[in-house]
C-alpha cells in the first residue's frame, strides 16, 4: 500500500432538482479511496460512529482499500452532510451538517501508514493535517486539500501547513479567498509562494488549472451529459490523480500531467450517479478508454 489518505468519512442526504437520496455514503477519504483505488493500494484513515454499517467497509475493502484505519467510536455518529442543488448542478446550499465524531477527531497513524510515500491530506482542518506529517516518515510526496472554512477559522495553521507540503488542491474561489486575487492565474501563481511546489485549482464543470514554478496548463472537464450528482467529483478527481503518481511511482511534470487528466476522467464517472453507485460498475479498462478519447479530444 503505497498511497495514505487521511480525511472524512461520511452519511450523506442529497437533493437534486430530480430526486432527493437519504443516508448514502460520502464522505472526502471516501470517495477519494475509491477513485484511487482503480490505480494503486490505499491506505484510509478517519472515524465514524456506532451508526456505521458493516456493509460500508465491505464495500471499500473490496476494491483493495486497506480500512483498519477507519476508528469506530463508541457513542459517537458518523458525520452527516445533507445538501441541495441547484438547477445548474453547480452551486449548492448546506442544508444540515452534524460534525459528530469528526469534531474531536484526532488521527494515530499505525507503523504502515507512517511509512506510506505518497500521502493525501484529503479537507479537513489544517491543525489536524498538520498532526498527521508529523507522523509520517520521510515521505516522497504529500498533497492537501483545504476550503474556504479553514482559510478564514485557520489561516495560520494552514500557513505553515502550506510550507510542509508538495501540492495543494482547492477550488477557485477558495483560491481567491486566501490569496485575495480575483485573477486566477495570479491566484494559482500566489499560492506557490506560500511553500508548495504546485496548485491545482479545481473549476468544477470547466475543468481544473495546474501552476507550477516550470508551467501553468488548463484542464477541460470531460463532456458529460448526464449529471446526478456533483458530489464528490474534486475528491475522486485527487483520487485518481494521486492514485496514478502513487501506481507511477513517479511525478515528473509529464507525470504530473498525465495523473491531472485521469483525475478529470475519474471525476466524470463519479458525477454520473449518487454516492459511488456509478463508480461501482466500472473496471479500469473503462478508465483507460475514456482517458484515451479525452487524450484525443486534447490534441489537434
Amino acid at each position: 500500500m503505497s498511497l495514505l489518505v487521511v480525511g472524512s468519512i461520511a452519511i450523506d442526504s442529497i437533493h437534486t432538482p430530480t430526486e432527493v437520496r437519504e443516508n448514502i455514503l460520502g464522505g472526502s477519504a471516501t470517495h477519494f479511496s475509491y477513485a484511487a483505488s482503480f490505480f494503486s493500494g490505499v491506505r484510509m484513515v478517519g472515524v465514524v460512529g456506532e451508526d456505521w454499517q458493516d456493509e460500508h467497509t465491505k464495500l471499500l475493502s473490496d476494491r483493495g482499500i486497506d480500512t483498519s484505519g477507519i476508528e469506530v467510536e463508541e457513542g459517537g455518529k458518523t458525520f452527516r452532510w445533507t445538501g441541495k442543488y441547484h438547477p445548474n448542478m453547480n452551486d449548492r446550499d448546506t442544508l444540515e451538517v452534524h460534525l459528530n465524531v469528526l469534531e474531536h477527531f484526532s488521527p494515530t497513524l499505525s507503523d504502515e501508514a507512517r511509512r506510506c510515500p505518497f500521502v493525501f491530506l484529503a479537507n479537513g482542518a489544517p491543525s489536524t493535517q498538520l498532526k498527521v506529517l508529523d507522523q509520517m516518515t520521510g515521505p516522497q510526496l504529500v498533497v492537501a486539500d483545504t476550503m474556504d472554512l479553514w482559510i478564514e477559522i485557520e489561516h495560520d495553521q494552514l500557513k505553515a501547513l502550506l510550507k510542509r507540503v508538495d501540492g495543494l488542491v482547492l477550488n477557485d474561489s477558495e483560491a481567491k479567498l486566501l490569496t485575495q486575487e480575483e485573477n486566477l492565474v495570479r491566484a494559482g501563481q500566489k499560492v506557490l509562494e506560500f511553500g508548495p511546489k504546485f496548485v491545482v485549482l479545481k473549476k468544477g464543470e470547466h475543468g481544473a488549472m495546474f501552476f507550477s514554478k516550470g508551467e501553468s496548463y488548463v484542464m477541460p472537464a470531460f463532456p458529460t451529459p448526464d449529471v446526478v450528482d456533483p458530489t464528490g467529483a474534486g475528491d475522486s478527481f485527487a483520487g485518481g490523480m494521486m492514485g496514478y503518481l502513487a501506481e507511477q511511482n513517479n511525478f515528473d511534470p509529464k507525470t504530473l500531467k498525465e495523473a491531472m487528466a485521469y483525475g478529470t476522467v475519474v471525476a466524470s464517472f463519479i458525477v454520473e450517479d449518487f454516492s459511488l453507485d456509478r463508480m461501482k460498475g466500472i473496471k479500469r479498462e473503462e478508465i483507460d478508454g475514456r482517458f484515451d478519447r479525452y487524450r484525443q479530444m486534447l490534441s489537434f
